[in-house]
């Protein structure tokens, strides 16, 4: 998407995010009404139970929670492993909302138990604003959401270009982003594999990035969502660093 310096001074418009770029997609109807006590308790036994295993099988160590802000928040982790998402719940007992591919809710029961989890469906691929307006929602309920900068599992040491998205859902919404680095996470299950094997994980909690204090108009300035990009990107991958070093 080409930007021009006036353009950078307009409204963020459509912003990229972990969903991807492109045109439109119809998104599916998502519910996102504030978690009922059944569905916080089953949250709750569902973290601690994988927290408690996590613990045993992965040797997990969470580092960094004293910088966890007030919820709702923006929590914005590396991904290199489809436990990844799973992993990021063990950083409180408080339910959080996930983006979740669209096509895992053709399984009713894989669907119903990934919902239970907090994910909802989007389409990946697209720029689905639909997606982007649940997001929002969803703070404004007061629950937090996770959403993965790299928008897709990556490899390697480095941390991939990011996507604007949580800088606009976070600026937006004026609520923080709070960076993760997940250690050992890839050696525990790899790209591609179907299996888990028993490896160190270390979660380490960045502090958290803020946006700057709104015009009163409700615009998003692209200047302002790149900038926080940016920061993340600076801060995710010092967290990376570490976690990667203390999973050793």
């Amino acid at each position: 998407m080409a930007e021009t310096e006036s353009a950078a001074s307009r409204e963020f418009e459509m912003a990229p995010g972990p969903i991807g770029r492109g045109e439109p997609a119809r998104a599916p109807t998502v519910d996102v009404h504030p978690p009922r006590w059944y569905e916080k308790g089953s949250y709750t036994a569902l973290s601690g139970l994988f927290h408690g295993l996590a613990k045993l099988y992965f040797r997990l160590e969470v580092r960094g929670r004293e910088h966890l802000p007030p919820a709702p928040y923006v929590v914005s982790p590396v991904h290199r492993s489809n436990i990844d998402f799973i992993l990021v719940s063990c950083i409180h007992s408080t339910r959080m909302r996930y983006m979740g591919k669209a096509s895992i809710w053709k399984y009713p029961t894989l669907g119903r138990f990934f919902s239970m989890l907090g994910a909802f469906p989007v389409h990946r691929g697209t720029a689905d604003r639909e997606s982007l307006r649940t997001c929002m929602r969803i703070i404004e309920n007061g629950e937090s959401l996770v959403m993965f900068p790299e928008g897709t599992r990556r490899e390697g040491p480095k941390v991939a270009e990011l996507f604007d998205g949580p800088a606009f859902v976070a600026a937006r919404t004026g609520v923080p982003i709070v960076p993760i680095g997940i250690g050992g996470s890839p050696e525990a299950m790899p790209l591609g594999s179907k299996f888990i094997k028993p490896h160190k994980i270390v979660l380490v909690i960045g502090e958290p990035i803020y946006p700057p204090p709104g015009d009163g108009t409700g615009r998003v300035k692209r200047r302002v969502v790149r900038e926080m990009t940016e920061q993340l990107a600076v801060d995710l991958q010092a967290l990376y660093d570490e976690a990667r070093r203390r999973a050793e």
